[in-house]
């Protein structure tokens, strides 16, 4: 048997990348084999599919670090045939290959069941963006924020991770407050729940006080750098930044008064290897009181295999919004 998949491959400074024939035996380790349904396109898939990639780990290589489907071949005692399925993070489309393919064999301890009330389309427009936001506001509410605490304020919000947490904490009953630098996009981030639109600017103007004005309860950040460094030094008391991003930057030009005067938290955010028994809990509650009505058709933009380099250009140049899923 034979199937498509979207390749990518160096041999020194030669790069290439396209649709290839692929059999079984092609596939990476694992125990489980899985019909993939569907996929999802993010930052980390676009730096993975372009020359000279730091992100790839091995080459020829299938990107998509997420895919959701069906088993058709399990040596697992967990998982058996038919049974629908997640998996994302880990060494998926960075290390073994990934979702860009109508198979992958995957190892059985990094997937996940499908929760009742998701369906395999609706898993992967959250994808790991979502999944990511879903994990955020998850440490946000272990460090004791609460939707009477004040306003969310949300970075990045037009991507995958900020627009998804944007519908989760307005779906909770939180103010969000979402920060764009683009301003045709903020009828498109009020209809996802956010209270109130700022530019980058209002979050950080150029210069960093060790304490500025005290403006949110909690922020879920991807981004980091100056922007980061100037969130912490605007969070109210008790307050905490949930991270899982660098697009501004990897250091944080930060004192410790935020900390120390006011005693703000800042929660590191991880979805690679978050461990299994957390990440059913997420799952769990992104199929129940974290999910959103309408929110999928608003974000969903559907391609092919095919259309896949051009939706990474786009993505690569800052222009995408919402979620790209790949229907295999």
């Amino acid at each position: 048997m034979t199937f498509k998949a979207f390749r990518v491959n160096q041999q020194e400074e030669e790069f290439s990348s396209g649709i290839e024939e692929l059999e079984l035996e092609d596939l990476s380790e694992g125990d489980v084999v899985i019909k993939v349904h569907y996929s999802s396109v993010n930052y980390k898939d676009a730096m993975a599919s372009v020359k000279n990639s730091k992100i790839a780990q091995k080459y020829p290589l299938t990107p998509g670090i997420d895919l959701s489907g069906e088993v058709v071949e399990s040596h697992s005692e967990q998982f058996r045939e038919g049974d629908k399925v997640i998996a994302t993070s880990y060494d998926i489309g960075v290390a073994k290959d990934g979702g860009y393919s109508e198979y992958a064999r995957i190892p059985s301890e990094w997937i996940v069941e499908l929760p009742e009330g998701l369906t395999l389309e609706e898993s992967m427009i959250y994808g790991t963006a979502g999944f990511t936001a879903a994990l955020s506001v998850h440490r946000l509410e272990e460090a004791g924020i609460r939707p009477e605490d004040g306003a969310i304020l949300v970075t990045g919000a037009t991507g995958g991770v900020g627009s998804m947490a944007i519908a989760m904490l307005a779906k909770l009953g939180y103010c969000v407050v979402a920060s764009t630098g683009k301003e045709s996009e903020h009828s498109y981030l009020k209809e996802l729940g956010a209270k109130e639109v700022i530019s980058r600017e209002a979050v950080y103007s150029g210069k960093i006080k060790p304490l500025d004005k005290q403006l949110w309860a909690g922020a879920v950040d991807a981004t980091g750098g100056n922007n980061l460094a100037a969130i912490l030094s605007k969070l109210q008391y008790s307050g905490a930044v949930a991270v899982s991003g660098l697009t501004a930057g990897t250091d944080v030009p930060t004192t410790v008064f935020p900390f120390i005067l006011r005693g703000v938290s800042l929660l590191g955010v991880d979805s690679v290897q978050c461990p299994m028994t957390i990440r059913r809990q997420i799952w769990n509650r992104m199929a129940t009181d974290l999910k959103p009505e309408g929110l999928f058709e608003q974000m969903k933009n559907e391609v092919t295999l095919e259309e896949l380099p051009e939706t990474i250009h786009t993505l690569l140049e800052g222009k995408a919004r919402g979620r790209n899923i790949v229907k295999l």
